[in-house]
Parts: C-alpha cells; structure tokens; sequence
C-alpha cells in the first residue's frame, strides 16, 4: 500500500484528488494539510511514501516543501501538480528534489500511475511541459534581480523596495532596469507578469 500526502490550499481540490485516488486498491491517503509549512511534520508523522504536492500555497511554496522534504526524509518521493503549467516551476521543482512534474487536469487514472511511477523510483513528467522547459532554458535573472522582482509584485515604490531588500534606492532601480531588459518587458509590471508567467518568481 502507498501511503499518500496531498498538499493543496484549495480544499474542495484536495479533497476531489484524495476521493479519486483512494478509490485506487494500492494507494491509502494517509494526510491532508493545506500549507507547505505543513508538509515535512505529516510526512514525518505519517511515515509517508509519495508526497503530492501544489506548487502555489501559504507558508511556503510547493519547491520549498520539496526541498525540506529532500534534506529531512530523502526516501520520500515527491510528485509536483500545480494549475500552473509553467516551465520555470518544473525546472525549479526537480532541482529541489522532485520526481515528477504534472498538471491538475492530469485524468484520475494517469494521475495514479503516475504516484505509482514515482513511488517506484521513475521520474514522471508532463511531456508539454518538458518540452517548454528545453525550450526555454534557465531564468535569465540573476538572484539580487529574482529578489528585487519579487518584492516589486505587492507594487509597492522603489523606496518600499530598497528598505524591504536594504538596498540602496538606485541599486533597486540598476536591478529592475536589469530584469526589465532581460524579460524584454516595457515596464516594471510588466517583467513581474512575465516572470512570474515563466516560474522564475518562486522562493
């Protein structure tokens, strides 16, 4: 039997995938939390195999969760599904120790065998996805120009930034300028859409 994790903040979500895959002869939901500052303690006190987790929640994103689960339990597996079926966030999930990368309107029974396939060791990738992530490559930010985009998404003014970060108002200014021509964005706003359209804003 596979003892399952769901991480999801979308609780009618959650609980739909939990209904379906429990309804599979060999996988037994064994948790549900709402947080990713939740996954590692009902990993931990669930003995849990296969983590299924949102890339997108509070406490901490999705990747984050990966990763304390890849340092503090590496034998759990970790299968990725978000909405969001963005390149920068597959990239970002397995170099934190992800086994598989899917998206939520994955089918019920895909959805299954791919816990199975991570369960088993095997790496499981949406194949679109995969395909925009070779094709897009590595973020081109750098990661002062990743903070500083990030802390511009709430749309607060340089000043906000520069205190937030505890930079100088024109280093802000030097590094958005930066990820604006990199993204080949006409504003501010427009480099945080399109940053976080490819992924490259998770922590």
């Amino acid at each position: 039997m596979i003892k399952l994790l769901l991480a999801d903040d979308q609780a009618l979500v959650r609980g739909a995938m939990a209904a379906l895959l429990d309804m599979e002869p060999d996988i037994k939901v064994v948790a549900e939390v709402g947080r990713g500052d939740q996954v590692l303690d009902a990993a931990r006190d669930h003995d849990v195999d296969v983590a299924l987790l949102d890339v997108e929640m509070p406490g901490i994103d999705g990747v984050a969760a990966a990763r304390e689960l890849h340092r503090h339990l590496p034998a759990v597996r970790v299968l990725m599904v978000t909405t969001f079926g963005r390149a920068g966030y597959l990239r970002q999930a397995m170099a934190a120790g992800a086994s598989g990368f899917i998206v939520k309107d994955t089918p019920a029974r895909q959805l299954a065998d791919a816990v199975r396939r991570v369960h088993e060791g095997l790496r499981v990738v949406d194949p679109d996805l995969a395909a925009q992530s070779l094709a897009q490559g590595e973020s081109p930010l750098t990661e002062r120009e990743t903070d500083v985009l990030r802390a511009a998404r709430d749309g607060g003014t340089v000043a906000d930034i520069a205190r937030a970060l505890r930079l100088s108002e024109g280093t802000v200014r030097n590094h958005l300028s930066a990820a604006i021509g990199k993204t080949g964005a006409r504003t501010r706003a427009e480099a945080v859409r399109l940053a976080l359209d490819n992924g490259w804003l998770l922590s």
